[in-house]
């Protein structure tokens, strides 16, 4: 018989630790694409996502035609239901809200708010009642835009050729006694900070009776305070694509958002719209920063 050498250090080897191959492992990270249902993940969170896409989309099929005949109707019912939708659809994909503080009783009001996420509309929506001002792609997009216009959005365009019309729109709503829900930034953030009010979206201030901020942050995940870790899971910014990043947080459960809704004044009480955009801005920011810190937010004074 012929004998083979061997290396020394085999001899010391467990027989059952001898391996031809390295051991390689795969990520098991949560989260992916849209469509990954067959990667090596819990399978409670698959459940839980499609359970929550499938009544999203029925809530939504449902309330569609209702809204239709409601705003063909004399009365507040267009208004009352919009908020009943958005509430429906925050507790059906599992957010729970938080409010503290309440909202502007004199009306027409503007509401001031930090932008960082599409969820920010649900959450809004279900606590104030008011028509949103967004940008005019919105309009555009499959299904969303339907919801948009019934629930009489006021689509912008930016363009500096067509900010006379559309500034002329948003007094008209406000003239009519329609609240406005507001977001003076321009873009939604990372959920990190507040960016810059920018003194342009202000210019129908003046058409308004009062200016509320409103300070937004989702602080709970998992029951558990988020950290900064948790907040691509909440915001959606740059390039996301809106339909994997509902997958993910449709994943997921025990996550809540503060709203922390200040103490409105009177756009008179400043001298001009930058002044506003400063004032509100600092309001704002530290509304929301107080919230990121888990610390307890309250109703801020402006001026």
């Amino acid at each position: 018989m012929e004998a083979v050498a061997r290396d020394p250090i085999d001899a010391l080897r467990p027989r059952r630790l001898r391996r031809k191959k390295p051991l390689r492992f795969k990520s098991g990270l949560p989260g992916g694409r849209l469509f990954d249902v067959f990667d090596e993940r819990p399978l409670g969170g698959r459940i839980r996502a499609v359970r929550r896409i499938v009544s999203v989309l029925l809530w939504t099929l449902v309330s569609i035609p209702v809204q239709a005949v409601l705003i063909a109707l004399p009365g507040r019912g267009k208004v009352v239901f919009a908020r009943v939708y958005h509430a429906g659809l925050c507790w059906l994909i599992g957010l729970r809200v938080q409010v503290v503080g309440k909202p502007a009783e004199a009306g027409p009001v503007l509401f001031l708010a930090n932008h960082s996420s599409w969820l920010d509309v649900l959450v809004l929506g279900a606590v104030l009642e008011g028509c949103f001002v967004s940008k005019a792609e919105v309009g555009t997009w499959p299904l969303i835009r339907t919801v948009a216009r019934l629930g009489r959005t006021v689509f912008v365009s930016r363009s500096r050729g067509r900010t006379s019309s559309e500034a002329g729109a948003m007094r008209a709503r406000l003239a009519a006694g329609d609240s406005l829900i507001l977001f003076p930034e321009g873009t939604s953030s990372d959920g990190a900070r507040v960016l810059p009010f920018r003194s342009s979206f202000l210019a129908t201030a003046g058409a308004a009776r009062q200016v509320q901020p409103v300070s937004l942050v989702y602080d709970r995940l998992g029951g558990l305070p988020a950290c900064r870790r948790d907040r691509p899971l909440f915001a959606w910014y740059g390039d996301m694509e809106i339909g994997s990043h509902f997958w993910r947080l449709a994943r997921r459960s025990g996550a809540r958002a503060t709203v922390v809704l200040h103490e409105p004044f009177s756009p008179d009480a400043l001298p001009d719209r930058k002044a506003m955009a400063a004032a509100s801005w600092a309001t704002v920011s530290a509304g929301a920063a107080q919230l990121r810190q888990n610390r307890p937010a309250a109703p801020l004074a402006t001026v």
